[in-house]
């Protein structure tokens, strides 16, 4: 069965008056799939030690220190922060460690989590794009402590680059990260020529392509260079950065992708789930703005999923 997370202390990270990443989402997305047959996952806060995998102490007392204090944003970018915004990020994560659990463990083949504030931008030491903790890299490192998983995949299918994921894993040999958006766009990185360093060299795989860009590009790179990407690593956890600010008319994007692209998306990533990594994925929900298109590209992507 397909596990859902939704934790609704995710609403209370209050980003302000027109902001695009607002708690409405949360209800879009929710609403889209309450209907369908999904076990519910159970919430919980991340613990220091598992923000820790990936983001460095200091920085963590950086944002423990600015959400009290009252900042209206964090010092290291372009993230609102109000005063619960650190708990609905412990939260997004500690849910997200949650499903790995779940999946990892056979109790779900695979799991979607509606969560916010996002993650993908997040670099080890520095929030930035609407994001404070990267909680996929986090579930990627987590699933590999706790669980024994050797190599993982984390495709990005966001409209925006997601420039922390890659960071985090750059000269890393044992995560893959696979990423198609928008150039050039916010936040500017994810060039093909960014392929990984040292041990990583060739974890990293960037599919940039312009405005107007849509399912022959996109779907394109997934089927022709991920698939036979993923036949090399063969990955024991997949992860979806899934965003769908990459649909048509997203106000944050000018990709075209429609609600029938993300079905032959998430058809990919179970393919190479059900090839490589019995069955396992776990998808994370990143951008997406318009909360019409949210909900329809959300409802789509976990039906294909069930």
């Amino acid at each position: 069965m397909t596990g859902l997370l939704a934790d609704s202390v995710c609403k209370e990270h209050i980003t302000g008056t027109h902001h695009p990443e607002r708690p409405e989402r949360f209800d879009s997305a929710l609403n889209a799939v309450k209907d369908l047959d999904l076990a519910r996952i159970e919430p919980r806060v991340a613990n220091e030690d598992e923000i820790a995998l990936c983001h460095p102490r200091e920085y963590i007392r950086l944002v423990e220190r600015e959400v009290m204090t009252g900042f209206h944003e964090l010092s290291t970018g372009d993230t609102v922060i109000c005063p619960r915004s650190l708990d609905a990020a412990l939260r997004a994560t500690g849910g997200i460690l949650n499903a790995v659990d779940a999946v990892a463990g056979r109790k779900m083949q695979n799991a979607f989590c509606i969560v916010r504030p996002p993650g993908h931008h997040a670099t080890p030491t520095r929030g930035m794009g609407f994001c404070v903790f990267n909680s996929i890299a986090i579930a990627a490192r987590y699933a590999q402590q706790k669980h024994g998983i050797g190599r993982v995949l984390i495709a990005d299918w966001d409209v925006h680059h997601g420039n922390g994921t890659q960071d985090i894993f750059y000269q890393d040999g044992t995560v893959f990260f696979f990423s198609t958006h928008q150039h050039p766009w916010y936040p500017g990185t994810g060039p093909p020529d960014e392929i990984g360093e040292g041990k990583g060299t060739g974890m990293t795989m960037n599919c940039p392509f312009p405005a107007g860009s849509g399912r022959k590009e996109i779907l394109g790179a997934f089927q022709e260079r991920l698939l036979t990407a993923a036949e090399k690593l063969k990955p024991e956890l997949a992860l979806i950065s899934a965003g769908f600010d990459s649909r048509v008319d997203d106000p944050l994007g000018n990709f075209l992708l429609t609600d029938a692209d993300f079905v032959d998306l998430t058809r990919v990533m179970l393919e190479i789930a059900d090839k490589h990594a019995q069955g396992r994925l776990v998808s994370v929900l990143e951008g997406g703005y318009s909360l019409t298109g949210l909900a329809s590209g959300v409802r789509a992507h976990v039906q294909a999923l069930q």
